[in-house]
């Protein structure tokens, strides 16, 4: 049903008992008519709109579960929102919100995403939600974290980039749950030189059919005729914007500093020329039959990805996938960039060949030396142990040694974390 559509058989009374309601852009309140659905009501989404308060009988909505108002005006996040008893995510992109009232944190916080605002100052209570699992600040002015987030021993994932911090907390690496992490465009962020890359004009390309989307661009399939043949490529366009990940030009930047891997995307070059002043990136094109593995999470999975329940793996394949992936990172490691979101849904595979590629940049953040730099990729070793037990799961038959090393690159003190080199060891290891 279209959203104009919902709006009006609500105010006719026709969604009693409805679950999920997504109203129209363009609402300056809320119709009375949604509390009318307060014993059955579980996602709401607000649409845009010029939103700047919630009503004081918001909590009323004992059963909402997940609530979206991106995009609407509000200076604060509304206090009112802790008194949803139910109420577990919270999605704030882009309202312009300045203020954190701790009470507008919901008791059973698990999902909040407060990109592209400007919020100086979180709350020491966001550190008291003991369900929170990802957390979105990217494109604020955060100049510090509040010590008590130390205690969030369930957070996943949490997104910095483009703030204000001069420093990353030491326990940011040491919280047992933590496996994707981006930081860059931080003063925090150690500094890089610029990659030198191929410039690609616009006049020497031919843009076929759109291969993907994601939040940072599109991806077209692409025939590049500046070496004299035609080569076949990948063109990714960016959209320029702030993504819940950073900004492009980070993503471009680290995509260019990954250099080449087998297992990487790789980038050819950088666009020049476009018509309409966009930023784009030449990257090698994948054989036809490659497939991304793995859909991103859901509303009910928040930080893990969603696979197809029908989909099973060879052992061989789960090795060969993880090993590639391993291998990749590590690669990055060593270059000094940490991927940060080392996930299935941005890895493709060839499921005759289990050969695979790890793509997209939009979280890479540079890597510190020293014992720095080893605690934030001890970080991601525990994203590849999460990779490694979500294909065994698929297993008929998991291998026992895989299976001790998801259990070991998941060990909840990081410290006891096998580096991602021996994990590679261990993953190149075939039984006899």
């Amino acid at each position: 049903m279209d959203r104009s559509d919902t709006l009006a058989a609500l105010r006719r009374g026709e969604l009693g008992g409805a679950r999920a309601l997504r109203l129209p852009d363009g609402l300056s309140e809320i119709p009375r008519e949604v509390f009318a659905l307060a014993d059955t009501l579980e996602v709401l989404d607000l649409g845009r709109g010029s939103l700047s308060d919630l009503p004081a009988e918001f909590g009323r909505l004992h059963r909402l579960r997940v609530l979206f108002c991106s995009g609407n005006p509000f200076p604060r996040l509304p206090p009112v929102l802790g008194d949803c008893p139910t109420l577990s995510q919270l999605g704030f992109r882009g309202c312009g919100i300045r203020e954190i009232p701790e009470e507008a944190l919901p008791r059973d916080l698990r999902w909040l995403t407060l990109t592209d605002n400007r919020i100086e100052h979180l709350p020491a209570a966001l550190g008291e939600r003991p369900l929170l699992q990802k957390l979105m600040l990217a494109g604020n002015r955060i100049a510090t974290l509040p010590d008590r987030l130390a205690g969030a021993e369930n957070l996943e994932l949490i997104r910095l980039a483009c703030n204000r911090l001069e420093t990353l907390p030491s326990w940011l690496a040491d919280l047992p749950r933590l496996a994707w992490i981006a930081y860059a465009g931080n003063p925090a962020e150690s500094a890089t030189a610029p990659t030198a890359a191929q410039r690609v004009p616009w006049a020497e390309l031919e843009i076929g059919d759109l291969l993907g989307e994601g939040a940072s661009g599109r991806v077209h399939r692409a025939v590049w005729r500046g070496r004299g043949d035609a080569q076949a490529v990948a063109l990714k366009l960016f959209k320029g914007a702030m993504t819940s990940d950073g900004l492009p030009e980070r993503e471009m930047e680290a995509c260019l500093a990954a250099g080449p891997h087998p297992a990487l995307t790789g980038a050819l070059g950088r666009l020049d020329g476009h018509p309409e002043g966009a930023q784009g990136l030449l990257l090698r094109l994948l054989p036809p039959q490659s497939r991304v593995l793995a859909g991103p999470p859901s509303l009910a999975s928040c930080s893990r990805d969603v696979y197809d329940p029908d989909q099973r793996f060879s052992p061989d394949h789960a090795r060969q996938i993880t090993r590639a992936v391993a291998e990749a990172v590590a690669h990055l490691h060593g270059r000094g960039l940490l991927h940060g979101d080392v996930y299935g849904h941005n890895i493709l595979w060839d499921a005759e060949t289990g050969a695979a590629v790890l793509s997209d940049f939009g979280a890479a953040s540079a890597l510190p030396g020293g014992d720095a730099g080893a605690a934030l990729a001890r970080i991601e070793v525990r994203a590849v142990g999460l990779l490694i037990g979500e294909l065994l799961d698929r297993c008929e038959a998991p291998p026992a040694r895989l299976r001790a090393l998801e259990r070991a690159c998941t060990h909840p003190d990081p410290h006891r974390r096998p580096s991602l080199a021996e994990a590679v060891a261990e993953l190149r290891h075939r039984p006899a």
